[in-house]
Parts: structure tokens; C-alpha cells; sequence
């Protein structure tokens, strides 16, 4: 077998680990077949290439992703508390009795029990020593790490942090922020209709133990303080209730009634499910996650479109006759740049199952006096290819042939996006970012037209991603 084949190496070098088929736990064989059973439930064909080792990456995310239901603090925490003496003279606090500890800006993610997607949290931990010993800081980090690769919502994710450290520790007291970011996928259906949709749901929780339960203590003060210069204020917590109610989009009641019939209809899915919620360790009927396999087969079912292509072939078609009176094409000299930029798109990586999304540019040339394609109509088109399985590389050629088709040929795309495979498999590389380009007729030969519809690309696109 060759160095370079392809089978070999996704064998060999997948997430970075050496993967041996014959050596797989019977876990993960289960969340393989229940993929397999996912994906036919869509009318995929699970031989097809793109799709064949989709089972075994998705199988392998979920099980790194939730490695904490089998770690324990104490073995992270024992052999690394270490003497540290306090003040020697004088009043005050420092060292090991009495002063203040903060790891701020600690980038986790972990999987809603509610809907099965990853969600982004960045955690800030703070504790006050006693005894004359202190905690290597890298603990604070995996203990955290330990509660964030289980299925979670915010509040008992901090309170999990909080507590573990309390009794691992045995400091004076803990405090705990987490900053958590939810991604609210829209179902194909609703973002047609509501082109302002909000991407993201953003709670921010606390928990406290110890001398940090006076919320008007000297250390809670002091703590806030140290994380103003990180922009996190604390008026901004939510209450343990309203976190719960409002946290994750999959509770909403609107979106309770979207796809319920296409649910029900698809039982094979939803066991499919609670499959994997086995598998992983967990179970099916906990209260927190009886509704879980159907709200991920709910959205899971975005991806199933086969209805919207014959309306949008239909209407390009139109579209196309309006542009080009009598079948004549205007000169080049007789034509001018158009550009739409940062049109949403939400989207779900066929290789791993989980969503990636962000913004598309799109720059064409269009003859003088004919109007230029509308915004609703390129938006229409970026969602109609979003809404699919897909690779962002696929999704950048396809919206750039369909613009093509409709204008005659002299096309750019550019496509902005973040993958969610990128945080929650083991790279865990957050805030990367992925850039695509295609490039049709007169763009491909024309340096000078591709610089001109770059340079009109905002500076601030990243921002306006999340």
C-alpha cells in the first residue's frame, strides 16, 4: 500500500491519531451504524464518496467529545497541590492563604443534552488558596475540560467546575464564569422568510462557593473587577431559570412546531438517537434528554431538500430571460461590477455531521441599463445550496456555476466561514477561519477585477460571521 493513498491515510493520520478498524469498541461500532441509519433516513448513500467514513469520524468526534463521563477529578488533581506559604509579616492576603487566583479566557466547548450540537463556552476560574498550598494552574484548565466533554447545559456545567474544584482543592472558596455561545441553526423554511435571523444564543452563568457566596464580599469584588478587563460584567448573568428556559434554540416553542410531522414520520431516526446517547454512556430517558433525539433529528432533517431545487431552477430560468433581451450580451466595455456581500449561510459538514456556517461574497459583471440580480435572489441561492450536506469547497463552485448560468459567465465567489469540526474534535482550533474562492470568465483571466471585488470585501467580515 502506498504512502500517499488515500484509504491509508484517513486510517493512519485521522485527528491525529492512528485509527485500526479491527481494534474499534463495540460503542463505537453502535454509533457508526446508528450514523449509517442518519444518513439513509436523508436518502443519502452512505457508499458514496464524501460519505463512506462520515460513520467513523462522527462515531470518533462523539466519543472525544464526551471522554469526561470516564475521567475523575482526583486523578488530575492529586500530586499537583504544592506548599506555597502566605504573608510572612504584616496585614493583608497572598501566597497560599488568602490570595487570589484567576485563569481567565479558557476556550471549551462541550454538546447541548438538549439538541446533540457543540456549543462554544469560554471559562474563567478563580479560587482563594488555604492550608499553605496552591493548585498547578493547568488543572484549573482540565478540570474544567473534564465537565465540558460531557452532554451539558451552562448553569450545571459551572456549578459541576465549581463544585469539583471546591472539594478537590479544599480552598477557601471557587468562583466560576462561563461565556457560552449556542449556534441557532434556522430550519430552511423559517431563514427564507426572516432574513434578519440571529445566529447565536449568548448566556453567561456563574456558580461560587465558600467566601465568594456573599456576592458583596471584598474576593467576589475583586474577582469581577480582574474580568472587566475581559469585557465579562456580571450583570449580564442570567438566573438559573431563565438560563434554562431560554438556552438552547431546540426548546423554543416555534421551533417545536417546525418538522414535528417529518419527526414522528421518521421513528427509525429518532431510535437511531438514543442509540448513540447509549453508546456514549448516558440515558435515553434522564429527563434532560428524553426530547433530545428528536430535536436532533429535527434539525438533522434541514438537510433534506429536494422540493426547493425545482423552485429555484424555475425561477433562475426567469431571471436569465430578463437579463439577456433576445438572447444579445452586452461588450465588456459596456459592463460594470456588482457585488453583494456578507449573505448568511448555515450549512453541515457531510464529513463529520456537524454545522459550519458564515457569509458569502459575490462579485459579477452585468451590462449597463439592465438591473442587476437582487439581494433576495443570491441570498435564495446561498441558502438553497447551504442547506445541504456539503463541503465548503462543493458549496463555493455550485453557488458560483448557478450565478453563472443565470448572468452568462464572469462570476467571483468568495465564501467566509467557521467549521465546528475545528473546535470539537481534538484540534480544538478556535477562531480559525476558512476563506474559498471561485472564480468564472473574465475573473479567472483578470487580476485587476479580482483585486477591485476583494478590496470591496469589509474589513470587518469576521465579526460579522459570529
Amino acid at each position: 500500500m502506498g504512502s500517499l493513498d488515500e484509504g491509508h491515510l484517513c486510517v493512519e493520520i485521522e485527528n491525529g491519531m492512528k485509527l485500526d478498524v479491527s481494534e474499534k469498541e463495540p460503542e463505537t461500532i453502535a454509533i457508526e451504524d446508528a450514523v449509517k441509519v442518519l444518513l439513509q433516513g436523508l436518502g443519502e448513500d452512505v457508499n458514496r464518496d464524501g460519505l463512506k467514513k462520515t460513520p467513523l469520524r462522527v462515531a470518533k468526534a462523539l466519543r472525544e467529545g464526551t471522554r469526561g463521563y470516564k475521567q475523575k477529578v482526583k486523578d488530575i488533581v492529586q500530586g499537583a497541590l504544592f506548599p506555597e506559604v502566605g504573608l510572612h509579616d504584616g496585614i493583608g492576603h497572598a501566597g497560599g492563604v488568602g490570595g487570589l487566583v484567576i485563569v481567565r479566557d479558557l476556550d471549551l466547548f462541550s454538546y447541548c443534552e438538549s439538541c446533540l450540537l457543540p456549543f462554544q463556552l469560554k471559562c474563567h476560574v478563580g479560587y482563594v488558596p488555604s492550608g499553605q498550598r496552591v493548585v498547578g494552574l493547568s488543572k484549573l484548565s482540565r478540570v474544567a475540560d473534564v465537565f465540558a466533554k460531557r452532554l451539558q447545559a451552562p448553569q450545571r456545567l459551572a456549578d459541576e467546575i465549581c463544585s469539583a474544584l471546591h472539594h478537590g482543592i479544599k480552598p477557601a472558596g471557587v468562583a466560576v464564569i462561563l461565556e457560552c455561545l449556542h449556534i441557532h441553526f434556522p430550519n430552511v423554511e423559517s431563514v427564507l422568510l426572516d432574513s434578519k435571523h440571529q445566529g447565536w444564543v449568548k448566556v453567561l452563568v456563574s456558580s461560587c462557593s465558600g467566601v465568594f457566596g456573599n456576592e458583596n464580599a471584598d474576593t467576589w469584588s475583586d474577582f469581577l473587577g480582574l474580568l472587566k478587563f475581559r469585557g465579562v460584567t456580571v450583570d449580564r448573568t442570567l438566573t438559573r431559570d431563565s438560563v434554562n428556559q431560554s438556552w438552547c434554540p431546540s426548546n423554543s416553542s416555534s421551533m417545536a412546531k417546525i418538522s414535528s410531522e417529518l419527526v414522528a414520520a421518521n421513528p427509525e431516526m429518532v431510535a437511531a438517537v438514543a442509540s448513540i446517547l447509549r453508546s456514549l454512556g448516558e440515558d435515553p430517558l434522564r429527563k434532560e434528554l428524553v426530547e433530545t433525539p428528536s430535536h436532533f433529528v429535527r434539525w438533522l432533517i434541514n438537510f433534506e431538500n429536494t422540493k426547493l431545487e425545482m423552485k429555484l431552477n424555475g425561477f433562475a430560468c426567469g431571471i436569465s430571460d430578463l437579463l439577456k433581451p433576445n438572447g444579445e450580451i452586452s461588450s465588456r466595455n459596456n459592463e460594470q461590477m456588482h457585488s453583494e456581500l456578507n449573505l448568511s449561510f448555515w450549512s453541515q459538514c457531510e464529513h463529520h455531521l456537524l454545522p459550519f456556517y458564515g457569509v458569502v461574497h459575490i462579485g459579477y459583471f452585468c451590462p449597463k441599463g439592465i438591473n442587476h440580480l437582487g439581494k433576495s435572489l443570491l441570498q435564495s441561492i446561498v441558502h438553497f445550496y447551504g442547506f445541504k450536506l456539503q463541503v465548503q469547497e462543493r458549496l463555493t463552485r455550485q453557488i458560483a456555476e448557478t450565478v453563472s448560468s443565470i448572468l452568462g459567465g464572469d462570476v467571483m465567489v468568495v465564501v467566509e466561514a467557521n467549521h465546528t469540526c475545528m473546535i470539537s474534535r481534538g484540534i480544538e482550533k478556535f477562531g480559525s477561519n476558512t476563506a474559498t474562492i471561485a472564480v468564472l470568465g473574465r475573473f479567472s483571466t483578470d487580476p485587476a477585477a479580482r483585486a477591485m471585488f476583494l478590496r470591496s470585501i469589509p474589513d470587518d467580515t469576521t465579526s460579522r460571521i459570529l
